[in-house]
């Protein structure tokens, strides 16, 4: 602790680095630094951070631990006081100046474990740790039993006594240390060398220094099958660099880090599985060069930025070569606005899956519901669609309807005899349905829809079942209006604070099945919201 005393004599106000103002007639009293802190990592306040510097920061007197934040917005500086430059961060103002006091250099895995699991949770963590020591040595207290141990938050920073791991939790087959003090992955290898049976390891939100030699630690990884390493601030090849370590990995989770281009993952992770990249901003073009994972079953790429998916070795209407065992792909929220994306992906021979909310694929008339209907059509290799099963007679119908939405064109371009190339380019499939259902005729044709103003509106009932005397409420309303706008509309009728209106919808297409409007920015047509349907109105 920082213990500042009064003592006789003049005294003289001095600056300190963190912002404080203290007199130079002052005892300090800090707790004792290890010997290796520079490079720990450390838990101050709220946060963590990695310590870059141990020692005096002149005019004030003292020992000062210099650190660079894992949130940048939290610092001051880069690691320099009054034109003296201490450490250096990556961030121009990612680094602070802190007493030891203000920092805990976390507990060993057991401790972590006791903490989690003593039945005595009632006791403040300091009290509890040195109770622990006292009072439980290692050999009296067994968790042979566990199977899991979940220390995400627990400050973990190392393995404690070497074996004792292996004595006292001998079991671990799930282990989390998300958000842990572990400083690089030799400290987490010293960990799970002595879980034999570890197969699921949680480490995201950590900050992981590399190591120079990963197939030398591949023996404390050997039995693992699924890693998670959300926000770990990794580069793609910092991952593939990594990867020998985990040569028995299934499933990889590396969402929110820093990938950008993929290179081509040549002899490792060649047992995955199940790779998830979201919420990275990705290099589309070498989304392609994860091809190279032969076992890849299953890819989530939502919120990277894509807007174009090319297969270059396949002609529209046949199979690519890449991919052959992919079969679910996640695309939520990306920037894809062109029909020919989805033609790129109907190229998969493999896929059965796919999720492709959020993004701007429209159709001629702007219903999402149609819009979902020419994807089925696209893929006909497709068993579910947005995490919805395609049954056989959703299928028939939405392809039958893609048939007649472009009949017109396929006449137009020639029909059966001559098919324009440019129309097999932009509908692949168009002449497989046709050979499947039969040509069309030309009075089944739809003819295109504008977006005139008449087609837009919808007629739609507001009732309230928790209300039961009060009546129906008639409103044709934009199908483009937004939920918030349907709230303000039901409020100045209800008199009812917005805040507390909830809306679902019914359809007469899936009777007896509500559908929440769960988002005030979508607009009623997002919802699929269509004529005659119905929005369910309660309030708290």
């Amino acid at each position: 602790m920082l213990l500042i005393t009064d003592r006789a004599g003049p005294q003289t106000a001095v600056h300190c680095p963190c912002g404080y103002t203290f007199s130079m007639g002052i005892e300090l009293t800090e707790p004792e630094v290890p010997d290796d802190a520079v490079g720990r990592r450390v838990f101050c306040g709220a946060a963590r951070a990695t310590v870059r510097y141990v020692g005096p920061v002149p005019p004030t007197e003292g020992l000062w631990l210099g650190v660079e934040w894992d949130e940048p917005s939290r610092g001051k500086h880069d690691g320099s006081h009054d034109g003296v430059h201490y450490f250096t961060c990556r961030d121009a103002t990612g680094g602070s100046f802190v007493r030891p006091a203000k920092v805990s250099f976390g507990v060993d895995y057991l401790t972590a474990v006791r903490l989690a699991y003593d039945t005595d949770t009632d006791t403040p963590l300091s009290d509890t740790v040195s109770a622990m020591f006292k009072e439980k040595p290692i050999e009296e207290r067994s968790f042979q039993s566990l199977t899991s141990a979940l220390l995400g938050e627990r400050q973990v920073n190392g393995p404690g006594r070497d074996g004792d791991i292996r004595k006292t939790t001998p079991n671990i087959k799930w282990l989390d240390m998300s958000r842990s003090l572990l400083s690089s992955w030799e400290d987490v290898s010293t960990i799970t060398e002595q879980l034999e049976g570890l197969q699921v390891l949680q480490l995201s939100y950590n900050t992981l220094g590399l190591t120079s030699d990963p197939s030398s630690l591949s023996r404390s990884f050997f039995s693992l099958k699924v890693l998670s390493l959300i926000r770990c601030d990794l580069t793609w090849p910092q991952i593939l660099e990594c990867a020998p370590m985990w040569p028995q990995l299934e499933d990889l989770c590396v969402e929110d880090n820093n990938i950008t281009e993929l290179q081509r993952p040549e002899g490792v992770l060649q047992n995955v599985s199940n790779l998830s990249l979201s919420r990275n901003p990705l290099v589309q073009e070498t989304v392609v060069n994860l091809s190279a994972l032969p076992r890849l079953q299953q890819l989530t790429l939502s919120q990277c930025g894509l807007s174009l998916i090319r297969f270059t070795d396949a002609a529209p209407g046949s199979q690519t070569d890449k991919f052959p065992e992919l079969r679910e792909v996640n695309l939520n929220d990306n920037n894809i606005t062109e029909w020919c994306v989805v033609d790129e992906l109907a190229k998969l021979g493999s896929l059965k899956k796919l999720s492709c909310r959020g993004n701007r694929l429209t159709s001629c008339d702007g219903n999402r519901k149609t819009a979902d209907q020419i994807l089925i059509a696209k893929l006909g290799q497709l068993v579910t669609l947005n995490n919805c099963q395609i049954h056989p007679e959703e299928r028939r119908g939405a392809e039958l309807d893609y048939i007649k939405m472009f009949g017109g064109e396929w006449l137009k371009t020639g029909g059966r005899s001559q098919t324009s190339d440019q129309f097999t380019l932009q509908h692949p499939r168009y002449q497989s349905l046709i050979d499947k259902y039969g040509a069309p005729d030309e009075g089944e044709l739809t003819k295109p829809k504008s977006f005139a103003l008449k087609i837009q509106l919808l007629k739609i009932t507001f009732l309230f079942p928790d209300d039961a005397e009060r009546a129906p409420i008639h409103k044709t309303v934009p199908a483009s209006m937004l939920v918030q706008k349907v709230k303000g509309l039901l409020q100045r009728l209800l008199k009812v604070p917005v805040a507390d209106l909830k809306l679902t919808y019914c359809t007469p297409k899936k009777l007896g099945t509500e559908f929440e409007l769960d988002s005030d920015t979508k607009t009623l047509q997002f919802y699929t919201i269509e004529e005659g349907d119905q929005v369910l109105v309660r309030w708290s």
